[in-house]
């Protein structure tokens, strides 16, 4: 709960609201010489070199939350005594650069894809000698020939843990061409929670006609291939409430009744959906969320006498969000009316952080600098002249409350910092010219009547490849 206790008018400092509303210092945060440290990182060192705006990306930070994720799991499957293992996977979709997947790799990860270019990320991986062919690829989606045929290649070509998930009942037909048998997993549509306009996930197959398919399609074809994987993967997230651990119970049920038809299947993929910290008052206790994962498929196999299934995860936002931080100066300051101060900044978040606007996402906002001058309620605008970019409030309260302009150092600009940003910002404003999932921009026809009177049409541009993005995303150089 907040504690919005305001100090006498003249201690009324921004530094005095933080430490009565928070606890502070926290992990990652502090402030010294009155300027804001990230992960011990000098902000007011890298302001004064490299300028506003700009953006941050403190790679550190990846390892740590796949070693803390890595270090719970097995806490977990030694508590309980867990017969299965656990794979960690990172959801590429959620940051694609190099920098960041190579990163990710160090760290004894597995890698999930979502569209055919990522398959072209997972070659450039092994021609740099970041994979071996022993890694699992875990290949998601609706997928276009263009995806399906690159799995096929990837298989032919000896990478035996890629596994692709079936999407629907057709997908499996484009995998004939494979010459050795191979893995595949199903995803099962989920419910969705009851505030979503539709009732079931547009992805994935309906559970209730999983066992006849298999049962059809996949049952006896084991020289071909086997079915390994159950698949679930639900938009609010891992959460303790019943709609979570109504959905996650439905799949651990499903796999007991798969299970004692088809020996080969050995995986439950409960798919990402770790929240992380969007504000100082961030509370989430995701060792309990992990004993219980773990705890409830053990008891569900215990009672219809199955085997315990390896358990993988795609952990995307969780890996990389924390990692990021955008930072911006406050350019100006204007009164509309009696109510309410804007402040300026020298960006758009429309452009740099898309899901402010689009989704009504929240990010952890902080001052870098002026902590110790009054703070006032506020609102930030950006540079663009459209009315929807602005940020007024903030995930635990909805005011953003910042220090004053001037202070001691009344020619500093106000720094102002948007942190834990690191999660498909970029791919969603099409930084660059990258995509969300790496899904291409479209080919560009021109309609047009010659001089003539004659309609013409001709190619404008033609569709994006895989070629540019990966320049983009530094896999070429």
């Amino acid at each position: 709960m907040i504690n919005r206790r305001f100090a006498d008018p003249v201690e009324n400092k921004y530094e005095d609201l933080v430490q009565q509303t928070f606890h502070f210092p926290q992990e990652g945060f502090e402030v010294k010489d009155g300027y804001l440290q990230f992960n011990g990182v000098d902000l007011k060192y890298i302001i004064e070199k490299y300028g506003t705006p700009l953006k941050i990306s403190y790679l550190p930070k990846i390892g740590m939350q796949i070693n803390k994720a890595k270090t719970m799991f097995a806490n977990a499957i030694k508590k309980h005594k867990y017969e299965g293992e656990y794979h960690y996977c990172y959801c590429t979709k959620s940051s694609h650069f190099s920098f960041v997947v190579e990163e990710a790799l160090k760290h004894g990860i597995h890698l999930e894809t979502s569209y055919a270019y990522d398959l072209e990320i997972i070659n450039k991986l092994y021609e740099r000698r970041k994979i071996n062919k022993d890694i699992h690829i875990i290949c998601n989606g609706y997928k276009q020939k263009g995806y399906t045929s690159r799995i096929v290649k990837l298989l032919n070509n000896g990478f035996k843990n890629v596994i692709p998930i079936l999407d629907n009942k057709e997908e499996l037909a484009a995998y004939k061409s494979v010459k050795t048998p191979f893995k595949v997993g199903i995803r099962v549509a989920a419910e969705e929670e009851p505030t979503f306009p539709f009732y079931t996930s547009r992805l994935g197959i309906r559970a209730r006609d999983i066992l006849e398919f298999y049962v059809d399609n996949i049952e006896g074809n084991e020289d071909k291939f086997t079915l390994k994987m159950l698949h679930i993967f639900l938009n609010k997230g891992i959460k303790d409430d019943i709609y979570y651990w109504s959905e996650l119970n439905k799949i651990i049920n499903l796999y007991c009744q798969l299970k004692k038809i088809c020996p080969e299947l050995d995986s439950i993929n409960i798919g990402g959906g770790f929240p992380i910290k969007h504000s100082l008052a961030f509370e989430y206790d995701y060792q309990f969320m992990i004993n219980e994962i773990v705890q409830n498929i053990k008891t569900a196999c215990k009672k219809a006498k199955v085997p315990m299934p390896n358990i993988f995860t795609e952990f995307g936002s969780y890996t990389v969000g924390e990692s990021m931080a955008h930072i911006y100066s406050v350019i100006g300051q204007k009164e509309q009316n009696d109510r309410e101060i804007w402040y300026m900044i020298d960006s758009s978040f429309i452009t740099t952080l898309p899901d402010t606007w689009g989704i009504g996402e929240k990010f952890l906002l902080l001052p870098v600098n002026k902590w110790e001058n009054e703070y006032q309620r506020v609102v930030l605008g950006g540079i663009t002249c459209d009315s929807n970019d602005y940020y007024d409030s903030e995930e635990h309260i909805n005011e953003v409350f910042l220090p004053k302009l001037g202070g001691e150092e009344p020619q500093t600009p106000l720094y102002l910092g948007f942190f834990h940003t690191g999660a498909y910002q970029d791919q969603i404003s099409g930084y660059g010219g990258i995509k969300h999932c790496m899904i291409p921009s479209p080919k560009h026809v021109i309609i047009e009547y010659d001089k003539n009177g004659k309609l013409i049409d001709w190619v404008y541009a033609k569709e994006q490849s895989a070629q540019s993005m990966l320049k983009l995303l530094g896999y070429i150089r």
